[in-house]
């Protein structure tokens, strides 16, 4: 293997999904930009159903293009060579450089992928470590899953790869973080043990000196050295991507919102970070609804991404949720807005006659617009750009689409947008829909289709609305102050510059 001449790498892992690897990761990325130096943030393999699209159209995980973002550098496929996007019960879409390889099971992937993959891996790292001072790698799930470390790609053995020093995060906010830490710890060979250089306590909320006890105790127990001690990182906003951050939403209404905004989480909801700029308007309430009790009277209802539009149009169908849109939807003056498979059940009819999502050929949709889509085995990933007419205002928009069926109408229809000079989406009455991934990130826009629901409740248009772009970079400089402020990064750093990989001391 070609010796990796430049980067210097640190390799994020966790004792468990969700503990915040990806955040710190995301902080990390910004501080080394802020001290100079041109990072590249690296996952080999991601399992998500939220991604980014690349400039050159290209698919990797959001995270990455997140970070990427973070470290002030434009991203590529190399910061993300294999995305796993799971398709039903285990069996996933395998995207490979940007663009879906084929649908394997998962025991087809450990035994058919790995070699492949393992190479995938290796020179995408190798590109990023000979062009970037610092690489930021993020790990998976957690480093001792004793039933899946003999074929992983994404762990220690991406470490090995990179020559990189592991620092091992623990969530204190879910309970247990000694015990996951020590635990962690004990399941790892010696030699992926050896990679450890310290450990971080993520979401801390508490008091400090009543923690210390327990700082001690672990560094004596296990002798590796406790980094930081991270807070709680009160208002940063990132986008997420992993589902599990989905229950930061409420089900329930809130009454002292003037807006209500019910988003229909179905199994294989997909690209959910669209919602989050509604979360931040100051008179809207979004929460999740996953079953008709849930429903109630919303003002706004939003279907958003699915990676097996039919199956999660047999869930609406099957749970009764169906029925109980199509009820608001005819005795209230509620609004739907579908983004792209969101927009594919919006329809009339879905069919895959390929088989290219699902087994089932054909379903019927919600019927709330006059369009029928066709799965398909090409996938267009591109950035776009365009306008939606909004009475006598023309609103600039900029998005992604990211999808694999075609939409046409069955009638002359009004376009949602116009994006890349071509007409986009359909609309009927107080129901939109659209392929536009990240639409509500568009300032004017998103504050446009709020006040109309205002003025249909009787309620004063609200004039300013937040800055996106802004909020993003004010959440990357928050997150990295966060980090700084509670680690060691003198001592971190002279860790970095000075670590020596198993296989290196063994040359000597």
């Amino acid at each position: 293997m070609e010796k990796v001449k430049k980067g210097k790498p640190l390799m994020i892992q966790g004792t468990h999904s969700d503990a915040g690897k990806s955040m710190i990761a995301t902080a990390f990325c910004r501080i080394f930009k802020e001290d100079g130096y041109q990072t590249a943030p690296f996952k080999s393999q991601n399992m998500a159903l939220n991604s980014y699209i690349t400039m050159d159209g290209k698919e990797i995980g959001r995270a990455q293009g997140i970070q990427a973002e973070a470290a002030g550098v434009e991203a590529t496929t190399n910061m993300n060579p294999i995305l796993i996007k799971p398709t039903r019960d285990h069996e996933s879409q395998i995207v490979v450089h940007g663009k879906p390889l084929r649908n394997m099971f998962a025991f087809q992937y450990r035994q058919e992928f790995f070699n492949e993959g393992l190479n995938v891996i290796t020179e995408a790292y190798k590109e990023l470590a000979n062009h970037y001072d610092r690489i930021v790698i993020e790990g998976a799930g957690s480093p001792a899953e004793v039933n899946l470390n003999d074929r992983e790609l994404v762990n220690m053995r991406v470490a090995k790869i990179a020559e990189a020093p592991v620092v091992l995060v623990g969530d204190i906010d879910k309970g247990g973080v000694f015990a996951s830490l020590v635990g962690t710890l004990q399941l790892l060979p010696d030699e992926h043990k050896s990679r450890v250089i310290g450990v971080l306590i993520n979401k801390f909320r508490g008091d400090l000196e009543l923690l210390k006890p327990g700082l001690k105790w672990f560094e004596e127990y296990t002798g590796v050295p406790v980094l930081g001690v991270i807070p709680y990182m009160n208002n940063v906003e990132i986008d997420a991507e992993d589902s599990l951050s989905l229950r930061n939403y409420s089900t329930l209404v809130n009454p002292l919102k003037e807006i209500d905004i019910a988003v229909i989480s179905y199994p294989r909801i997909s690209n959910f970070t669209d919602i989050d700029p509604l979360s931040l308007e100051e008179d809207c309430h979004v929460r999740l609804v996953t079953k008709p009790s849930q429903l109630g009277s919303p003002d706004l209802i939003v279907l958003p991404g699915s990676k097996n539009t039919i199956e999660d149009a047999q869930f609406l169908q099957e749970s009764g949720l169906a029925l109980a849109i199509n009820q608001v939807l005819n005795t209230t003056n509620v609004h739907v807005i579908g983004i792209c498979g969101g927009y594919q059940i919006l329809g009339e009819t879905i069919t895959d006659p390929d088989a290219v999502e699902s087994r089932i050929e054909s379903i019927k949709g919600l019927g709330l617009l006059p369009v029928e889509t066709v799965m398909t085995n090409s996938k267009k990933t591109e950035r776009v750009s365009g306008y939606v007419q909004l009475e006598n205002e023309r609103v600039s928009i900029e998005g992604y689409e990211i999808h694999m069926g075609k939409t046409v109408s069955k009638s002359t229809t009004e376009a949602f947008a116009v994006v890349d000079h071509e007409r986009e989406g359909t609309v009927q009455d107080n129901v939109i829909g659209t392929y536009v991934h990240d639409v509500f990130h568009n300032d004017a826009l998103r504050r446009a289709l709020l006040n109309q629901i205002r003025k249909h409740k009787k309620l004063p248009p609200i004039k300013d609305t937040f800055n996106s772009r802004l909020q993003k970079e004010e959440s990357f400089s928050k997150a990295a102050a966060y980090v700084r402020e509670a680690v060691d990064m003198e001592k971190l750093y002279h860790l970095i510059d000075n670590y020596k990989s198993p296989e290196q001391t063994q040359k000597v």
